[in-house]
């Protein structure tokens, strides 16, 4: 007994069949019921529920660059914790952002039949439909699908990032700001771009006053894009810089060192990441956005438990989460406006 038997019965597709009873795409409820009844008067039970039937679900997790960055491990963290409270037992594949081993690695989980797999990337990406994934539950993890797949993801609110950095700076007292942005063209950087310009606009900033560069995404590109801005005048040179990572950030910093210039008496600086080994060691600390990798590890194992289960998950959208803000000792308000504040005191 199989899939084609219950087709039949119900006067659908095999994959109408599949989608119906694993609940890996919406089915018109009247078409799923049909399926359901079908099933049940043969007596067909599919493969995947025998599984979970007789063991805990297995799932595979397929991600990116394990050994470089610690986002992978914050991701894995989260999976993990997800995995122990609803009793799955996890598989964790490395692929070292090789994109055919990545492939690879689909299909091999897919051949040994896991239950489910997680597609997680340690930086925000656009992620194609792999092949061969067929009617396995797939959930994106730190990635979004391209246009024409959906598919359960969750990423970092990028405009969300952007607006809690303006907002900190704005709120400091500072009015001359500049965004040193990645120049390779991600979501994050698109996000951040679009967030940066809105929560400027929204501060009644002219353009003149929210300067966007975009450089590396490294020490090195914040170094040359950091002396750029800084070699400027007083008054034209930017007051605070909202770097596109920590790495960028720590660039500034160097770049700061070299002109003279002190962080945050002559600039005040924000990142983004919360790179302990980067954010904590600088001096003074870096204040920096944290990405919710831990928390989009959870929702991913806990979207996709549910889809193995059989219950619904909307895939209409990717779940956009919050970054948080940690606050060091980057940020000060202005030169002019703190002398008028110790002034003051």
């Amino acid at each position: 007994m199989g899939l084609a038997e219950v087709a039949a019965e119900a006067g659908v597709s095999p994959s109408t069949v599949s989608h119906a009873l694993n609940g890996t795409r919406a089915v018109r409820a009247e078409t799923r019921e049909r399926v359901v009844q079908a099933a049940a008067r043969l007596g067909y039970v599919p493969n995947g529920v025998a599984r979970r039937r007789r063991r805990s679900a297995v799932v595979g997790l397929v991600i990116d660059c394990i050994a470089t960055t610690p986002f992978a491990g914050r991701i894995i963290r989260g999976v993990q914790e997800e995995a122990r409270e609803r009793d799955a037992l996890l598989m964790v594949v490395d692929s070292g952002g090789d994109l055919e081993l990545e492939q690879g690695h689909v299909r091999a989980l897919a051949d040994r039949r896991v239950d489910g797999i997680l597609f997680a990337r340690s930086s925000h990406q656009e992620i194609d439909r792999p092949h061969g994934i067929d009617d396995i539950p797939f959930v994106l993890i730190d990635a979004v699908p391209t246009p024409g797949w959906a598919v359960p993801a969750v990423a970092p609110d990028e405009r969300a990032i952007a607006s809690v950095a303006v907002a900190h700076l704005v709120a400091a007292g500072h009015q001359h700001l500049a965004f040193i942005n990645s120049a390779a063209d991600t979501p994050a950087s698109r996000g951040r771009h679009a967030g940066f310009r809105s929560a400027v606009e929204w501060a009644g900033l002219y353009d003149m006053h929210a300067v966007v560069e975009r450089t590396t995404p490294d020490a090195a590109g914040g170094r040359r894009m950091g002396r750029r801005l800084l070699e400027r005048a007083p008054g034209v040179r930017p007051t605070a810089i909202f770097c596109f990572n920590d790495q960028v950030a720590m660039g500034v910093y160097q770049a700061a060192e070299a002109l003279g210039l002190e962080v945050p008496r002559d600039c005040s600086i924000i990142g983004v990441d919360d790179l302990e080994i980067v954010a904590a060691a600088l001096d003074p600390g870096l204040t920096t956005i944290t990405l919710p990798h831990r928390e989009m590890g959870r929702w991913g194992m806990r979207s996709l438990l549910d889809r193995i289960e059989g219950r619904e998950v909307d895939a209409a959208a990717p779940l956009l989460l919050a970054g948080a803000l940690v606050e060091r000792r980057s940020v000060a308000p202005p030169r002019r406006r703190l002398t008028d504040w110790l002034s003051r005191r």
